[in-house]
């Protein structure tokens, strides 16, 4: 059998006796689990115990008054849905109250035991529908890092098929090819010549694949994978002749998960093509570092900066990096002034 339904609970926190006791006897006939509190201190006490679903407070108390009961709340790790119930000529006050984080208020007039049962039994659904919302989004997030991942797996087991498998073959018939071109090159020169011809095309096809396998498998699986693979990177952009490309990196940067260290590697793979094809840039640095309890991967150049309208994240990819920085839970910001170049900032927790 499932398990039964929990009833909602709520707090009511009010140091006017009769009233506190007329509203819980209101919300019980409603179903609820309602639990008082008399005073701000007792209320602290009943939270310690229990997170209430929902909590009525009066603004005014003993002890510990309203605003200050929120000001410790605002400061626990648990945030508590609150609605206030005040008096008459404190309107002001609760929609003060309201912008700080309260969903709703009610007041002490003759019709708030008529009123309150609504009140609290839409907030309560306003509540759920929010935490339904944050549940699925924490479901997608989840469900799309584990196809990101799956991607990035299959990519991997490609890549090493084809520098192990295929490259590792072609590598093979090359060398046959050099040894029977050895044998011929007495009696049959023009058998050579052809076997000379098949090798130079060998080699290539295995630089090729070598090539490919290094774009699906751009950094190794060891905790310092991400540093030599920007190394490369910068290496290899520095290589073209285009652009004076660097890679700074003071102290190791290791991080132990494969897969967040890839998202890393193409978010600064993706911002050094555009710098390469659209920003017009004589340099381009890398720089990975640790400030912290978090981990900057930093790209910038100096470039003609951003067009306007990829200023919103359209365009130049910069859509495909801030989705793998969302993915790994890292942040990534963009800064641009035309004719001064881009920086992208990628920062992201440590414990990854």
């Amino acid at each position: 059998m499932p398990p039964p339904v929990q009833s909602p609970r709520i707090l009511i926190v009010d140091d006017d006796e009769g009233l506190l006791v007329l509203m819980a006897e209101t919300l019980q006939s409603e179903g609820y689990d309602v639990v008082t509190a008399g005073s701000g201190k007792v209320a602290l006490k009943r939270l310690e115990e229990r997170t209430p679903d929902l909590m009525l407070l009066d603004l005014k108390m003993r002890n510990v008054d309203g605003p200050a009961l929120l000001e410790r709340l605002q400061h626990g790790s648990t945030p508590v849905p609150f609605i206030i119930v005040t008096g008459q000529g404190d309107e002001k006050v609760a929609v003060d109250v309201m912008k700080r984080g309260a969903l709703d208020y009610v007041m002490k007039t003759t019709a708030l035991l008529d009123l309150l049962p609504g009140v609290v039994k839409r907030t309560l659904e306003a509540t759920g529908q929010k935490k339904a919302l944050a549940a699925a989004q924490s479901e997608y997030r989840e469900l799309e890092g584990q196809v990101l991942a799956m991607g990035e797996r299959e990519r991997y087991r490609i890549g090493a098929d084809l520098h192990d498998g295929l490259g590792q073959q072609l590598t093979a018939i090359e060398l046959m090819c050099a040894g029977l071109r050895e044998d011929a090159a007495g009696e049959q020169p023009e058998l050579a010549k052809g076997l000379e011809r098949v090798s130079a095309m060998l080699r290539e096809a295995v630089a090729q694949t070598r090539l490919l396998a290094r774009g699906l498998v751009p950094v190794d699986r060891g905790p310092e994978a991400l540093q030599t693979g920007l190394a490369e990177l910068a290496e290899r952009t520095h290589s073209l002749g285009r652009v004076r490309c660097s890679f700074e990196c003071a102290e190791p940067v290791r991080i132990s998960n494969p897969e967040v260290a890839g998202h890393l590697y193409r978010i600064a793979q993706e911002a050094t093509n555009n710098a390469l094809k659209h920003a017009r840039a004589t340099r381009i640095s890398l720089r990975l570092a640790r400030k912290g309890d978090r981990i900057l991967l930093e790209i910038s150049d100096d470039g003609i900066g951003l067009p306007k309208e990829a200023g919103d994240g359209k365009g130049l990819g910069l859509g495909v990096m801030q989705h793998r920085a969302h993915v790994i839970g890292a942040e990534l910001t963009v800064k641009s002034k035309r004719g001064e170049g881009v920086t992208i900032s990628c920062v992201l927790p440590s414990k990854s």
